[in-house]
């Protein structure tokens, strides 16, 4: 080839650099679940539809029921009921399972002594938030959201395991919530559904994504609800140089490499060449922001940690230097609480990854392709 037609490579799509990267990292974390992890990453992604509690849609329940669709929130406790029934009867049971072809027999297993020991599983799960899924393997779409006769649209589609780190915050009547890294907005709307929010905070470092923000505030949620809602754009790093130590409960939900978007879509992928050092500077950012938001908590307060990522150098990581950092600079003593009875309350819905030291992790699996989503709860001492 002549130098000149040399001059420049062709430019390798950021979603295969995306690939060659994950294939190289989670190969090692997820091990023999990664072929199987990494189909459901390029395949279509599973929806759940948020019910907007504000608007009037009575007749929505309904109209998704009869579409084979369930809300998985209100049937999880009922299920792990039944299974912990189910428990008392079934030694013989669990042995036949281990036999049957469905891979999550042994899986299921392990749930059922971890429900025999988890205290009452309703009591942690906000009964006002829910959302409707399809059933595993079923891959019908939801029409788009409605408006109702003041405008509000009926539903908010998002990917269910989105809300996992809402349900994990567990808000109480009149709590100070704080979501630290709000836009596009999906989960900031998911607290409101709560109807607990004594205030709510909401900020996000970017403008232009704040009024993402604000569009979905305004498509949901009454005046008298928004008024509750504080929309700011701070540097999320240096919150607790505002409001230190106020809030019950914070939410940080942190940039990361959004490994689905990464794998398929183009534009604004952050395996881009120009964004190489972007990429790099994550983990330092994301642990920024989980100090600034454990620093936001009362004590007593508790913090939900979440990323849209299966990397554990975003994930867990994170969360351990995050306790020492607490520790050794501020003095805070960190509780990391445990959400393994998430595993057994959604095992229907989600495909959980076993081997978290902290935190749980949904995978995307072709029949339930829901997330990626890490999520881990600690509580200010």
């Amino acid at each position: 080839a002549f130098p000149h037609e040399a001059a420049t490579a062709p430019r390798i799509p950021s979603t295969r650099l995306a690939l060659h990267h994950f294939d190289t990292s989670y190969s090692l974390h997820l091990g023999a679940l990664w072929p199987s992890v990494r189909a459901g990453l390029l395949c279509e992604q599973k929806y759940g539809a948020l019910l907007n509690n504000f608007a009037a849609a009575d007749h929505v329940p309904q109209e998704l029921e009869l579409l084979n669709a369930t809300d998985f929130v209100s049937e999880a406790p009922q299920k792990a009921q039944q299974w912990q029934r189910g428990v008392a009867v079934g030694e013989v049971a669990r042995g036949c399972q281990e036999g049957s072809g469905d891979g999550r027999t042994a899986i299921q297993a392990e749930m059922m002594t971890q429900a025999e020991m988890s205290p009452p599983l309703c009591a942690s799960i906000s009964s006002k938030i829910k959302c409707y899924t399809f059933p595993r393997g079923d891959i019908a779409r939801f029409r788009p959201a409605r408006p109702d006769a003041a405008g509000l649209l009926d539903y908010y589609l998002m990917d269910a395991a989105s809300l996992l780190p809402v349900l994990a915050l567990n808000v109480q009547p009149d709590d100070f919530v704080l979501d630290l890294c709000a836009a596009p907005g999906g989960k900031t709307l998911a607290l409101l559904q709560t109807g607990f929010c004594g205030h709510l905070a909401a900020n996000d470092v970017s403008v232009s994504r704040t009024k993402r923000l604000y569009q979905i505030l305004h498509s949901y949620v009454p005046k008298e609800v928004r008024d509750t809602v504080s929309v700011t754009s701070y540097d999320g790093r240096d919150w607790d140089q505002v409001k230190g130590g106020t809030f019950h409960k914070v939410l940080v939900d942190v940039p990361c490499t959004t490994d689905r978007h990464s794998a398929m879509e183009e534009d604004n992928n952050i395996f881009h060449k120009r964004r190489t050092k972007e990429r790099q500077v994550l983990p330092m950012l994301q642990l920024q922001l989980l100090v600034a938001g454990i620093l936001a908590a009362k004590p007593g307060g508790e913090v939900v940690y979440s990323t849209c990522s299966l990397s554990p150098l975003q994930n867990e990581c994170v969360v351990e230097r995050a306790l020492d950092i607490a520790e050794a600079q501020f003095s805070i003593s960190i509780h990391v609480e445990d959400l393994s009875h998430f595993r057994t309350l959604f095992q229907d819905t989600f495909a959980f990854f076993s081997g978290c030291r902290l935190g749980e992790l949904v995978l995307p699996h072709l029949t339930a392709n829901f997330g990626p989503m890490y999520f881990c709860k600690l509580r200010r001492m």
